[in-house]
């Protein structure tokens, strides 16, 4: 019939050549390949180039991605107790969609410092709100033996 348009196909749309990963890639080879061709999924063959399944971007995501209660255990165990030698409970922490927030007092600033760093670094982790006070900064150079460094060295 004239004027009359056919609809839009799979094949007009998708892309080719077929990019297509082996079941036994790497989850890091398989993040490369959909970074490299701007796909979200990619099918996943068989040694003999069947088609065995789909990976997407979630199922690359998922092992490290945490609920909020995952990740406030975490926290506890690696940064207040591993990192700190802290009891569990020595800080106030709170979890919400991935974001810490940590509140209370340590003793030096480094340890603030310390421990707002190493929660930002367990997996799930999405960001972490610094509400710890310290009671010494241990960061700052002495200003009293800052001084006698000048006066010893004639400044």
């Amino acid at each position: 019939m004239p004027g009359l348009r056919r609809a839009r196909t799979a094949g007009d749309v998708m892309t080719a050549p077929a990019v297509t990963v082996g079941a036994r890639a790497t989850v890091t080879e398989v993040s490369w390949l959909m970074t490299g061709h701007g796909v979200e999924r990619l099918p996943v063959v068989d040694d003999e180039e069947r088609l065995v399944g789909i990976v997407t971007r979630g199922d690359l995501l998922r092992p490290v991605l945490r609920t909020d209660v995952e990740i406030e255990r975490a926290v506890r165990r690696d940064v207040l107790g591993a990192t700190l030698r802290l009891t569990p409970r020595a800080l106030a922490l709170a979890v919400e969609d991935g974001v810490v927030t940590l509140t209370g007092r340590l003793e030096k600033r480094s340890d603030a410092d310390v421990a707002v760093r190493a929660a930002s670094r367990i997996d799930g982790v999405v960001a972490v709100v610094d509400q710890l006070s310290y009671r010494v900064d241990d960061t700052r150079p002495d200003r009293t033996a800052a001084k006698a460094e000048e006066r010893v060295a004639g400044t």
